[in-house]
């Protein structure tokens, strides 16, 4: 017999029950957005763990803390940290630093009567009361075969101030030393390049210093050229090192002092200058960041490193503490710079180092003395994980044999 009872459909569910479209929209939209979150943050946590342990990003952790942040677009909060540690521990004011710190060595040698630049005059200390020994040149680096010294080396205090800091000074002869930039994977990066660290068994034999160079090119305002290759674009009126190709090296204003040319090899530019006709620059004091740089201002007295080049064409490096962007062109003018710019600052990145060894002979980093005993060491540029950019002086090879 045939059921006539119907079949059991469950009643549907009323048209209430089931959300709007956009609710669902927007349940994705949360989901994605967790995920995107989890993802970055993972980025960030791998990228950070590895930038801790580069050996190219800083001595400490801080300063490879830091690197990484300017790196990763952090910047703004990198430069706050680094204003806010300064404003909670400034430079010293007063005090006396110690009879060694202003050098040791010969302040005098016997020089042929040519072949050679005239030894630079003693600086007069930016202090108010110079201390003895203070800004007077030592003998520094290898010497060529016939005995010139192709570097010298003074100390000086930063200002009348902070009078416990000395700061070095070293001046080089371009008439016994040929320059070269050397370009890293880092700084400033769209390599290979003929020249990059570690320096050459075959380079090593003639190099008496070393030094840093600027900032990175996103912070340098600035344009840089070697190897035949525009890296980035030169900007008119900005403070260049110009090398050219016999192995000059010179400093000044782009467009003004320098121009394009076949017999330039290298251009590293940064920032503006900062001293100019022998007098430092209008309004160093000001806050802007496109001249002096984005990276704790120019009155903050830090690390800084500055290169100029005197009226006879001597090449002259400055790095220290506590000095304001004012105090490094002071400085550079009292060492009688006539044109200067500053290169990096910040402790881990300002470097000078001089080099010794028989010439002819391939040495090392432990053939090398900083400049200041606060400075890293100088074997970095003989590494292979250093990747930034920075100059050699070295001694032309006619300065490698005794010419009497």
């Amino acid at each position: 017999m045939n059921s006539r009872r119907p079949t059991f459909r469950p009643p549907k569910a009323p048209a209430s029950f089931r959300q709007p479209a956009k609710v669902y929209w927007l349940r994705r939209a949360i989901v994605a957005l967790i995920f995107a979150t989890v993802v970055l943050f993972g980025y960030y946590a791998v990228t950070l763990g590895v930038a801790l342990t580069n050996q190219s990003y800083g001595s400490s952790l801080t300063a490879r803390a830091a690197e990484w942040g300017r790196s990763h677009g952090l910047s703004f909060i990198v430069n706050w940290a680094e204003a806010e540690a300064y404003r909670l521990n400034p430079p010293k004011v007063g005090g006396t630093p110690t009879k060694s710190q202003f050098g040791s060595g010969p302040t005098s040698v016997k020089l042929p009567a040519s072949g050679h630049l005239p030894a630079p005059q003693d600086i007069k200390s930016p202090a108010t009361h110079p201390l003895p020994g203070e800004g007077v040149w030592h003998v520094a680096g290898r010497e060529t075969a016939d005995g010139i010294p192709g570097v010298y080396e003074a100390f000086v205090r930063p200002d009348a101030v902070h009078t416990s800091y000395v700061v070095g000074v070293a001046w080089m002869d371009p008439t016994v030393l040929k320059a070269q930039l050397y370009s890293g994977s880092y700084i400033p990066g769209s390599g290979p390049f003929k020249y990059t660290a570690p320096i050459s068994a075959t380079a090593s034999q003639s190099i008496v210093a070393a030094f840093n160079a600027g900032f990175r090119l996103q912070d340098s305002n600035g344009g840089y050229y070697t190897d035949g290759r525009m890296i980035r674009a030169l900007r008119q009126g900005a403070a260049s090192i110009v090398i050219y190709k016999d192995g000059r090296m010179s400093v000044g204003k782009w467009g003004r002092d320098f121009t394009m040319t076949n017999q330039v090899a290298s251009v590293r530019q940064n920032l503006d200058l900062i001293v100019s006709g022998g007098k430092a620059a209008a309004g160093l004091t000001s806050q802007n960041s496109r001249k002096w740089g984005v990276t704790l201002g120019g009155t903050f007295n830090v690390w800084r490193s500055g290169l100029g080049v005197t009226k006879n064409g001597a090449i002259v490096y400055v790095g220290g503490p506590a000095l304001s962007i004012s105090d490094l062109a002071n400085v550079l003018v009292r060492a009688g710079a006539v044109e200067g710019m500053q290169l990096d600052i910040n402790t881990g990145w300002v470097q000078y180092s001089t080099y010794r060894g028989p010439l002819g002979t391939s040495i090392n980093g432990g053939s090398g003395t900083s400049l200041l005993s606060g400075m890293e060491s100088p074997s970095r540029y003989f590494t292979t994980w250093w990747n930034r950019d920075f100059f050699t002086m070295s001694l032309y090879p006619n300065e490698m044999k005794k010419t009497k």
